[in-house]
């Protein structure tokens, strides 16, 4: 289906995208000069993935996907616990990269999960296959005094172990007799085989670049639009929120590593407006969204700083040599940490970082005796 551009309600909406561009700047301002700025950017990562699945009708917990990001899950993860990590991991390389990235051939391609001339074999062996992203790193062992998270090398060790997998099984594919040149790759019995996401990804694109001359939030808004009325994938429509996301960046709107957590502001629409059949009432909701997101975030962030004020006042009369200064910093840059994780950063013991933790009070999230993790979600 084709996406018009020439009837925009363009007076209806000056108002409500000049208020998400305000308030989205004022966010993106405030972390920029916060104290806990790194901390909050990964948290938002977490918080969007979390409320991508509420968008989409499902329901996981943020402690089990902090937990499962951690390898630390104490229950065997669900589906979709597995989608929304996967969505977590989207955000984390889409904010790694530079803002024209995802929007680019080769991000769109790694995105997808299909091959690209120019791509490289570094680290964007990772990508999202249709319906979600394809994960390549396996879960390492845990032991009492190692921390999955302080190997640095277990990621990419896991991504090339999956490639050479995925090599082996379709050259054992490619091998077998009678095998169709043209044999469809998608289960039909899960893929509309008549589904074109090539051709509606290129629509899609066409939208965006007839829209360049648009305000960025404008543009952030009608390519979510656009991309939910095309249905570009048939199996990831997170994965247009996270473009959309990625226009404000591209636009200025937001800068650095800030990549604006437009569900949470979704979340807090109805669905009956954001699904509406009239657009007038689509863009504005998406309008909203876009200020509630930047309203949630600036409350969380003041959420942050309280905290760490709080842990901080912990810190008086000890001695100049304590390491508790060094663990409020690391809380408030992780969502979760481990023994493991304070004894490579502070160089203690595991025993001595078992012991600082309790002495900053911090939750324990796993309800276990071993492998425990803390943090401030």
């Amino acid at each position: 289906m084709s996406y018009d551009l020439a009837k925009l309600p363009i007076h209806s909406l000056l108002r409500p995208i000049s208020e998400a561009a305000v308030a989205l700047a004022r966010l993106d301002e405030r972390i920029a000069r916060s104290p806990v700025g790194e901390g909050f950017l990964e948290r938002s990562h977490f918080l969007d993935a979390h409320a991508s699945l509420w968008v989409d009708g499902e329901l996981v917990h943020l402690e089990d996907l902090v937990l499962h990001d951690a390898l630390r899950d104490i229950r065997a993860p669900t589906h979709e616990l597995t989608i929304a990590r996967d969505i977590l991991k989207t955000r984390r390389r889409i904010a790694a990269h530079p803002p024209a990235w995802a929007l680019s051939d080769q991000g769109l391609a790694f995105l997808r999960g299909r091959s690209w001339a120019g791509a490289s074999l570094g680290g964007d062996r990772e990508g999202v296959r249709d319906g979600s992203v394809e994960v390549s790193d396996a879960p390492a062992e845990i032991g009492d005094a190692e921390d999955p998270e302080i190997d640095g090398l277990g990621d990419a060790f896991a991504a090339i172990d999956a490639v050479l997998a995925r090599s082996g099984v379709a050259i054992e594919e490619a091998k077998k007799p009678g095998s169709a040149k043209n044999a469809p790759e998608k289960d039909p019995f899960v893929y509309d085989l008549d589904w074109d996401e090539d051709e509606r990804l290129e629509e899609w694109r066409a939208v965006l670049a007839r829209a360049q001359d648009l305000p960025p939030v404008l543009q952030a808004i009608v390519a979510l639009d656009a991309w939910n009325q095309i249905a570009v994938l048939q199996h990831a429509p997170w994965l247009g929120r996270l473009l959309a996301a990625s226009v404000l960046r591209e636009g200025g709107v937001t800068t650095g590593g800030h990549h604006a957590a437009i569900n949470l502001g979704l979340k807090a629409i109805p669905v009956e407006r954001r699904r509406h059949r009239d657009r007038e009432t689509r863009l504005l909701a998406i309008a909203r969204a876009l200020t509630i997101s930047a309203e949630t975030g600036l409350k969380e962030h003041d959420r942050l700083v309280l905290a760490r004020q709080m842990m901080t006042r912990k810190l008086e009369g000890r001695r100049t040599s304590s390491r508790l200064p060094e663990l409020v910093e690391l809380v408030m840059a992780r969502p979760l940490i481990s023994a493991g994780m304070v004894a490579k950063t502070l160089e203690v013991t595991p025993q001595g970082a078992r012991r600082i933790v309790q002495e900053l009070g911090l939750r324990e999230m796993t309800g276990r005796g071993r492998f425990r993790a803390w943090g401030i979600l």
